[in-house]
């Protein structure tokens, strides 16, 4: 089977979410799949993590770190911006176009074999394809560790099949609420079954809500939480500086791990990031004790975490792309839920000083009709000078005239066009902008991935 063959083979099996609730949820299924290909997610040590934003940030700052302290370490997330084999990498490679075709084959053969038997029902769906296909390369290729993005929800992802060292919950909030929820403590609810009896969380104090449902699921299954908070710097007046361009690094200050005092420097941008860097640096001297616990060769060090954090590459979260010649400056963030939209918003009045003096925002974006557009249009529009909306090659792709209607109450007073795709959106914007100006590409990670596509960025 060919790579091309395989990815149109996958994807005609439909966009995760747009299975029904009943095909995307059913653990037992994705069991019944596991089993016949050997069991492959009891085949790698693996930690899960949970939330509803800051998943991946977290994710890749611990994949990072377990880098940077010499261990051979995977990671899956969703979802892509650009390829599809962005979401399976081993040490910061995603996966080959020929295993990923090959792995494809095994995996689907397995599950035809599966459904023409009467052990399936119906054909596994996309997501649960793709992550038997990443625990059969994980098994495969044999890492000290594997990071696990869950994709959605947690106590009924196809993730959540496996055993994990350790289970990690970001921030939770309103998303999916289709699937998961129409409250926080709902939501809460789905996120925390990623808690394993007798195991370990690594978690922060968030809405009451979500503390109430994390903190009672805790008890109930004896689990033991770890809290990153003595990892979240303080930002008293004084305290150490934060959003600092220097070297690409945005946010630095020292902070005290493992005894030691080291100086956190990430590239990831925002006052939000502290609270996802601070799990991962929890959840990665967990992963110490664990092994001195187990008598296993400690590889995590202070200064391997301090590595880690500055190295961390996570590209389409407040990604800057400079100006150039004609060229306005652009930056590309995924901002598809109220929190994320208000995270943005905030990430922006601190990094431009100059908005409003001269300098305003030309905004191209686009998002998925089952998104809380109204909620996100009324926190983002306000800030722009001119709103170009589009839509992203997919079928979930609110159209330009669905998210105008949806934000009919924020509408009065700001410039808003259509555009009937996202290159034609930037062209525009371009033009709006001038050389001067800043073009803010949000919304869908789908939108932000062709931005990238068409203006050249490298993942």
């Amino acid at each position: 089977m060919s790579y091309e063959s395989a990815v149109a083979q996958i994807y005609a099996l439909g966009h995760e979410l747009a299975q029904t609730p009943s095909h995307k949820f059913d653990l037992a299924h994705m069991r019944v799949l596991l089993a016949a290909l050997g069991h492959p997610e009891n085949r790698f040590p693996a930690v899960l993590v949970a939330g509803t934003n800051g998943k991946g940030s977290t994710a890749a700052t611990l994949t990072s770190i377990l880098q940077a302290s010499g261990l051979k370490t995977g990671l899956y997330t969703s979802p892509h911006l650009i390829r599809i084999n962005e979401r399976i990498r081993l040490n910061g490679e995603p996966i080959g176009d020929d295993d990923f075709a090959m792995l494809h084959d095994v995996v689907g053969r397995t599950a035809e074999r599966l459904v023409s038997e009467g052990d399936l029902p119906w054909h596994p769906s996309f997501f649960e394809t793709l992550t038997a296909m990443a625990f059969e390369y994980f098994a495969r290729s044999q890492p000290d560790t594997v990071v696990l993005e869950v994709g959605m929800g947690g106590r009924l992802d196809a993730t959540n099949v496996v055993e994990p060292r350790l289970s990690i919950i970001t921030d939770i909030a309103l998303d999916h609420q289709k699937y998961l929820g129409e409250t926080i403590g709902e939501i809460a609810r789905e996120k925390a079954g990623v808690i394993r009896p007798g195991g370990v969380v690594v978690t922060l104090p968030q809405l009451s809500e979500a503390n109430d449902v994390i903190g009672n699921t805790i008890l109930d299954v004896g689990a033991r939480a770890v809290n990153a908070m003595p990892y979240v710097p303080p930002m008293s007046p004084g305290s150490a500086s934060c959003m600092s361009r220097e070297a690409g690094i945005w946010n630095r200050y020292p902070l005290e791990v493992m005894g030691t005092r080291i100086m956190v420097e990430s590239p990831l941008v925002g006052h939000h990031q502290l609270r996802n860097l601070a799990l991962a640096i929890a959840a990665a001297v967990e992963l110490y004790k664990q092994d001195i616990e187990n008598e296993a060769t400690a590889q995590i060090t202070p200064e391997t975490i301090a590595r880690g954090i500055r190295e961390t590459h996570w590209p389409g979260r407040f990604q800057v792309v400079p100006a150039a010649g004609d060229d306005p400056e652009y930056v590309l963030d995924v901002a598809h839920n109220p929190a994320g939209a208000w995270a943005l918003r905030s990430t922006l009045s601190a990094a431009y000083q100059d908005l409003g003096n001269g300098r305003e925002i030309t905004m191209v974006f686009g998002v998925m009709r089952d998104k809380a557009v109204p909620e996100i249009t009324e926190i983002l529009f306000p800030i722009a000078g001119d709103v170009i909306l589009t839509h992203a090659n997919n079928p979930r792709s609110a159209s330009p005239n669905e998210i105008r209607q949806a934000a009919a109450r924020v509408a009065s007073g700001i410039d808003i066009e259509e555009a009937e795709n996202v290159t034609s959106a930037l062209e525009r914007a371009r033009k709006v902008a001038g050389s001067r100006g800043l073009v803010v590409v949000t919304g869908s990670i789908y939108i932000v991935g062709e931005a990238m596509r068409m203006l050249g960025v490298r993942i």
